[in-house]
C-alpha cells in the first residue's frame, strides 16, 4: 500500500510526486510511454521560469532524477482500471494484470495531440514538425512555415506564428474556418499569412529535417508542394480518461471535471495537468496543478 498512486509521468505527475515525497508520503508513478510526457519531445523550452533555454528532454530528466532521489518508484505500464474499495483504499490494475493499492490517486494522464498519421510524421517531430506554436514558434523566426488546421487553436497559432515567421501558410481541408470570427478577421488581415483552402496534407519532404509538404486538392485532386522548414499541426487534442469515468465526471470532450483544487467528485481522487478541464494547458500550469493535487491529496490522507 502506497500513500499516493500517480497516473502519468509528465510535468504534472512528476511535480505531484515531488510535493508528495517532500511531505513524507510514499509514491508510485505510472507512465505508459515516455517520462516527461509531451514536453519531452520539445527541442527547446524557453518559457519555463529560471531557465533561458533547456530542452524538454533535459527538463524531464532533471525532474525524474529529482524525484527518484527522494524515493519515487516508477512503473512503465498502461492503466486498465482504478477502483475505490473503501475510504482511503484504491485499487489500480495495469493491463499486464499487476495490482497496486494506494490511499489516494492523482490522475495526470495528459492529452495527446491528434496526428495526421502520415509516414515519417513521428520521425520528423521535433525536426520541423510541431504540435505547439507556443512552445516552438520562436524557433522558426524568419522562416516560412505551414499550419494545418481550421479551429480556434489553429487560428491562435497562425496569429502567433505571424509574429515570428517570414511567411505562414494556413492550410485547411475546407474553404472556411470553424473558430471564433474575431480570430478569423485578425488572421485574414495579417500581411504575411496566406490561406490555402481545400487541401489535404499527404506527405512530408526532407531527410534529417523537414524541407517541405505534399498536398492533394480536396476538390480538384491536383498534387502540389510547399517548401517550408516548419509544419505546425493543430487539428485537436485527445484526452484518454474513459477508464476513470467510474470515479470522475468527464465533460463532453472527455476531460476530467476538476477545478483549481484538482479535486474530482470522488474524495481521494485528483486530476492534474492537461487531462482536466481548464483554459490554459501549458508546462507551467501543469506544474501548478501537480503541486495543488499533491498537497490536497496529503490533506485527504491526513483526514483518514
Amino acid at each position: 500500500m502506497k500513500d499516493i498512486l500517480i497516473i502519468g509521468g509528465g510535468a504534472a505527475g512528476m511535480t505531484a510526486a515531488l510535493y508528495a515525497l517532500r511531505n513524507g508520503k510514499s509514491v508510485t508513478v505510472f507512465e505508459q510511454e515516455t517520462i516527461g510526457g509531451q514536453i519531452a519531445s520539445s527541442p527547446r523550452v524557453e518559457n519555463f521560469p529560471t531557465r533561458k533555454r533547456i530542452s524538454g528532454l533535459e527538463l524531464s530528466e532533471k525532474l525524474y532524477d529529482q524525484i527518484t532521489d527522494l524515493g519515487a518508484e516508477f512503473e512503465l505500464a498502461r492503466i486498465k482500471s482504478v477502483l475505490k474499495e473503501s475510504e482511503g483504499k484504491f485499487r489500480l490494475e495495469t493491463e499486464d494484470g499487476d495490482v497496486f493499492y494506494g490511499k489516494s490517486v492523482i490522475i495526470a494522464a495528459g492529452v495527446k495531440h491528434k496526428h495526421i498519421n502520415l509516414p515519417r510524421e513521428e520521425e520528423l517531430t521535433g525536426k520541423g514538425i510541431s504540435y505547439c506554436a507556443v512552445c516552438d514558434g520562436a524557433f522558426f523566426s524568419g522562416e516560412d512555415v505551414a499550419l494545418i488546421g481550421d479551429g480556434n487553436t489553429a487560428l491562435q497559432y497562425g496569429i502567433l506564428l505571424s509574429e515570428y515567421c517570414r511567411k505562414v501558410y494556413v492550410c485547411t481541408w475546407f474553404d472556411k474556418f470553424f473558430g471564433d470570427e474575431a480570430l478569423v478577421k485578425v488572421l485574414r488581415k495579417l500581411p504575411n499569412v496566406e490561406i490555402i483552402p481545400d487541401v489535404c496534407l499527404t506527405g512530408f519532404k526532407g531527410e534529417n529535417e523537414l524541407s517541405g509538404l505534399i498536398f492533394s486538392g480536396r476538390v480538384n485532386k491536383k498534387e502540389s508542394e510547399l517548401n517550408v522548414k516548419g509544419c505546425f499541426i493543430a487539428i485537436g487534442q485527445i484526452p484518454d480518461n474513459r477508464q476513470y469515468e467510474n470515479l470522475v465526471s468527464l465533460d463532453k470532450e472527455g476531460y476530467i471535471e476538476a477545478d483549481e483544487t484538482c479535486a474530482t467528485k470522488t474524495p481521494g481522487i485528483y486530476a492534474a495537468g492537461d487531462c482536466r478541464t481548464k483554459k490554459i494547458r501549458q508546462l507551467t500550469t501543469a506544474v501548478g496543478d501537480g503541486a495543488n493535487a499533491a498537497m490536497n491529496a496529503c490533506s485527504y490522507i491526513a483526514s483518514l
